[in-house]
């Protein structure tokens, strides 16, 4: 395609790069720099990719919030964080996480989180401990805290297996 064969070589590698996962134009840019690609190369690889639309931050967000969010039951804060880590602009995170939204609420997801943690055990029985603990563990996946609150609320309650 190219005479230059830095930028052949530098093809072929973002080309492994994203047979492996999608990647951002951030994270890929990063991977080739730090394997010894000049930024002119580099650029002209990505620029050609987008215009291939082979890289492309808006379909690799919805993919990524949607993993996060369906398939490891993550909170909105979370995947937030993980794609603004990614290099993804904060108009593509509300909109990939509104698009993730859509498949499986924010509460759904939670609500699946904390059936899976108690492992059919009732969450009046836990000590003062394991309740601390379940709840760091909701909050650290990146559930607001309110919503986490009220869910460990309501099964204190013992009214958790109504709302399913």
């Amino acid at each position: 395609m190219d005479d230059d064969p830095r930028f052949d070589q530098a093809r072929r590698k973002a080309f492994r790069l994203l047979f492996l996962r999608g990647r951002s134009v951030q994270e890929l840019r990063s991977r080739l720099l730090e394997r010894g690609f000049e930024n002119p190369t580099v650029s002209r690889v990505l620029s050609n990719l987008q215009e291939m639309r082979v890289l492309d931050d808006a379909a690799f967000a919805r993919e990524w919030a949607r993993s996060l969010a369906a398939n490891r039951l993550c909170g909105n804060r979370r995947i937030e964080t993980s794609l603004r880590e990614k290099g993804i602009s904060d108009s593509l995170i509300k909109e990939a996480i509104a698009a993730a939204r859509k498949e499986l609420p924010e509460s759904d997801a939670l609500a699946a989180v904390l059936r899976k943690k108690l492992q059919g055990r009732i969450f009046a029985d836990l000590d003062r401990r394991e309740k601390q603990r379940l709840a760091r563990s909701l909050l650290g996946k990146g559930f607001p805290s309110r919503l986490v609150f009220d869910f460990l609320r309501i099964e204190e309650e013992g009214s958790f297996d109504e709302r399913e």
